[in-house]
């Protein structure tokens, strides 16, 4: 199975690819999908739209993997990342492809075994289940592929396995 997950921002979009195999991780690639803050919104949407769908023909993922939105003090930041959010779903959506969706807790969880856990552990965490040889950055990266490892766990060991 190959995991698309995504961690959406406005401003930076995180992603991982992730090949799971008899329980085993694979990256196959991430980084982040970056917008300048004074284009327009509209054209900032658009451009992660294209950097995933372009994404997804090039890696071939069974599924997209995303976190769910949680509340958020700044009702702009939660806007803007719902947005983005909403246009990871679209581009699955385009191509085909399930979409699961954890909450930060859930993923923590898989992760570190804490639902409460400090980025930093999280990190640690991510860096040492996929045999990376430094912490990907920025942290939206790590979180992606954080996602990618909490869809992983949740499709083998929690019975939603997919094809």
């Amino acid at each position: 199975m190959i995991i698309l997950g995504v961690d959406p921002g406005l401003a930076i979009t995180g992603f991982g690819v992730v090949r799971i195999e008899h329980n085993r991780h694979t990256v196959l690639g991430y980084g982040a999908i970056r917008t300048a803050a004074g284009e327009e919104t509209a054209r900032r949407l658009d451009t992660i739209y294209q950097e995933l769908s372009r994404l997804i023909a090039e890696f071939h993922p069974h599924c997209l993997a995303v976190e769910e939105l949680f509340f958020n003090k700044n009702s702009a930041t939660a806007l803007a990342v719902g947005q983005a959010r909403g246009v990871a779903i679209l581009a699955a959506s385009h191509a085909g492809l399930p979409v699961h969706e954890y909450t930060p807790l859930q993923v923590k969880t898989a992760v570190t075994g804490y639902g409460r856990a400090a980025k930093e552990q999280v990190a640690y965490m991510v860096r040492m289940l996929l045999g990376l040889d430094s912490t990907p950055q920025p942290d939206d990266v790590t979180d992606a592929l954080a996602i990618c490892i909490c869809h992983g766990y949740n499709a083998h060991n929690w019975g939603r396995r997919e094809q």
